[in-house]
């Protein structure tokens, strides 16, 4: 007889309340006061930082403030999302002896994976990508997160239903904001919601219960709707007057010029290669890279531009050249009108690095 877990949705709720909820389910679980437990959520507007990024340094706080979008930190890793009430959070609590392993990156691609297989029942070829994505066509659909807690883990993910790209490019510092009035395009470029990829409004109910059916598949288990139980609501009071508070938004508080936006091109053989990049100054690091190409200039297939974005993701530029090499390695993926040193050289000269002959 599969083992049973539980189903829970917890409909809409501001950013804090949500952020609440979810260390206190991480914590239940880790105590053993729960069964493993599937999680949908639902966030007013808000712009959510990963657990240990700044919101300075991740957000435009003043067009966060006009679009009355709250700030809030997460307790998983990973991007800055922008969220509205059209999307679909989903979480998912496990405990290691769940899912045999140790290591938390296995753990979340495992659970990525199984929530691929669920979106794809939709009619549509969603698949997991590294850096804790789901694309569709090279385009995010869904970004995920993770945390543990003692013996305890937490998958959670945002997925995208109905983009809102004019407040989600002015409250994201995004590469794209380099293109001024072309940022939205260069947006929708990268991220994809359901309603779009579908050409119809998405049967919410049905996205819901295939993703229930994909993990009940991966894990073997069903799982059965269930409340909150009694400890749990002690468990989010507590974690509500901790969260819902300046100090645990600004727990880091490293200033946003720490990270600055640049841009450089470079001819190439076939026209101009151009990237856009979010660098980490102080650790000389890509935290986000796009590029353009005017000409005949690109990859191919067209998707393995936005991969080798992806794969540039928080890199040091120490490694990027090294980086980029492994990513052409296997050839599944070929230049152009373009060379692999050329997005080398280009991101280098975006960074102010020098050129290595």
């Amino acid at each position: 007889m599969a083992e049973t877990w539980r189903l829970l949705d917890t409909g809409l709720g501001s950013a804090a309340r949500n952020i609440a909820l979810s260390r206190a389910l991480l914590e239940a679980r880790a105590a053993d006061e729960t069964a493993s437990t599937l999680r949908f959520a639902r966030f007013s507007r808000c712009a959510l930082v990963g657990s240990h990024q700044s919101a300075a340094r991740e957000l435009h706080l003043p067009e966060c403030a006009a679009a009355q979008a709250a700030v809030q930190r997460r307790i998983t890793g990973g991007a800055a999302w922008f969220v509205d009430e059209r999307q679909l959070g989903w979480e998912l609590y496990l405990h290691r002896r769940d899912v045999g392993a140790a290591d938390m990156n296995a753990i979340a691609k495992r659970v990525a994976h199984a929530a691929a297989a669920g979106l794809s029942a939709l009619g549509i070829d969603a698949r997991y990508r590294p850096r804790d994505e789901i694309e569709v066509d090279g385009r995010t659909l869904c970004s995920l997160g993770h945390a543990c807690e003692s013996e305890a883990v937490l998958v959670q993910a945002v997925l995208l239903v109905d983009v809102d790209f004019e407040r989600m490019t002015r409250v994201l510092r995004l590469p794209g904001e380099l293109r001024g009035a072309g940022r939205i395009d260069a947006a929708r470029a990268r991220f994809a919601g359901l309603k779009e990829v579908l050409a119809r409004s998405p049967d919410m109910g049905r996205v819901r219960a295939n993703l229930t059916e994909a993990f009940e598949s991966e894990f073997d288990v069903e799982l059965r709707e269930c409340d909150l139980n009694i400890t749990e609501h002690s468990r989010i009071a507590l974690a509500l007057s901790e969260t819902d508070t300046r100090g645990w938004v600004e727990l880091d508080s490293r200033p946003g010029s720490d990270v600055r936006l640049a841009q450089a091109q470079r001819a190439v053989k076939g026209g101009v290669l151009r990237a856009s990049i979010r660098l980490d100054s102080p650790e000389r690091t890509i935290r986000q890279g796009w590029f353009e190409g005017e000409g005949e200039v690109g990859l191919a297939p067209r998707r393995g531009l936005l991969d080798l974005e992806a794969a540039l993701r928080d890199l040091p530029v120490a490694r990027l050249a090294l980086q980029v090499e492994s990513f052409f390695a296997n050839g599944a993926v070929r230049c152009v009108g373009v060379e692999p040193k050329d997005f080398v050289s280009v991101v280098r000269l975006a960074a102010g690095e020098p050129l290595v002959a």
